[in-house]
């Protein structure tokens, strides 16, 4: 058995079709959401190897395929997806509730403790603020110059990735209007975006094989060091083969990132240095969705077809998968004391 098989899970009775998101619980570093083109979300307890059995524990049923979910604390989460709606998930009693709904599908949401508040995204060129425990849940809605694809938050800082390349930066307490606007350091459509832990900044990458690093100081000598770099591309038989660059996610302590690809690959950057850490051995379909848990000891691992060929490619890819990586000491950066 090979180093990589030793360190990984696989979880039981996951999706039938592509995954859209795997989210980690804030709290509980065993808990875990699933969304998928299946029309469901599933709540998985994740074990240990030769240890606990993991577990799926609920699963949420929609009426449309789920793109977006996240939890709120360690009983309640998110969603949403085709059919518009934002839904609360009650993880304890698997009660679904109706918060609202955009008039357009729901692309990509997070939640921000700091604010107590929902924040969804949708193809309706609309960001929504929603209060669950409001009876009115939607709190307010802000127009976005295209559809927004992405979301990610800092403390109060949103980065909104929208169609034609563009970008938005709010600070989610002053939302009239953007504190940032930005064209995309990358040439081609954004597919994927994280912020750092740190709160300096974001990873935001391209269906073209490149991550682009970036800063939110807009100062010259901040500005400077923004940096972008090609990756998940292979020569093949003399011919370049380029992938889209499906997922990035940061680690919680170490502010190393992970990314991931259509070429089936999973790497660790450390972006301080300009350098990859690691490689993990290849899996059996392309990888659509990446999260660390909250203590930063495990990485979930979305191995799922990613319709990058078409129906064509549907004829050899394998059921989707959720793998759970261990992780080590690949995942820090050179020379790490701590601080």
């Amino acid at each position: 058995m090979s180093t990589d098989e030793q360190n990984t899970l696989t979880l039981p009775d996951p999706p039938f079709d592509s995954i859209s998101a795997v989210r980690y619980s804030p709290t509980n570093p065993d808990h875990l959401l699933v969304s998928s083109w299946d029309t469901s979300v599933r709540f998985y307890e994740v074990g240990e190897k030769g240890g606990k059995e993991s577990e799926a524990k609920a699963k949420f049923d929609h009426r449309a395929p789920v793109l977006a979910c996240c939890f709120s604390d360690g009983t309640h989460a998110f969603s949403g997806g085709l059919d518009t709606s934002v839904r609360e998930l009650d993880l304890g009693t698997e009660n679904m509730r109706n918060l609202g709904a955009h008039s357009d599908s729901i692309s990509a949401m997070a939640y921000s403790r700091d604010a107590n508040a929902l924040i969804t995204g949708s193809w309706d060129r609309t960001l929504r603020f929603w209060d669950p425990r409001a009876a009115s849940a939607q709190q307010s809605s802000h127009e976005t110059p295209e559809r927004v694809y992405h979301l990610d938050l800092v403390n109060n800082t949103l980065v909104v990735a929208m169609a034609s390349r563009l970008f938005n930066i709010y600070d989610i307490r002053n939302m009239n209007t953007p504190a940032q606007q930005r064209e995309s350091s990358l040439k081609f459509m954004t597919r994927s975006l994280a912020c750092m832990p740190t709160g300096e900044g974001y990873a935001t990458a391209s269906v073209e094989g490149r991550i682009a690093v970036e800063y939110f100081d807009p100062s010259p000598a901040a500005q400077e060091k923004k940096y972008a770099f090609k990756c998940h591309r292979q020569t093949i038989d003399d011919v370049d083969h380029v992938w889209p660059v499906n997922a990035l996610a940061f680690h919680p302590i170490y502010n190393t990132f992970a990314s991931a690809g259509s070429d089936a690959t999973v790497s660790i950057w450390d972006h301080k240095v300009k350098k990859r850490l690691r490689q993990y051995q290849k899996f059996s379909n392309p990888i659509s969705s990446l999260a660390f848990n909250c203590d930063g000891t495990t990485l979930a691992i979305a191995v799922s077809y990613t319709w990058d060929e078409g129906e064509a490619g549907l004829k050899t890819a394998e059921r989707p998968s959720v793998i759970i990586r261990k992780l080590g000491d690949e995942i820090k950066p050179k020379g790490w004391t701590g601080s």
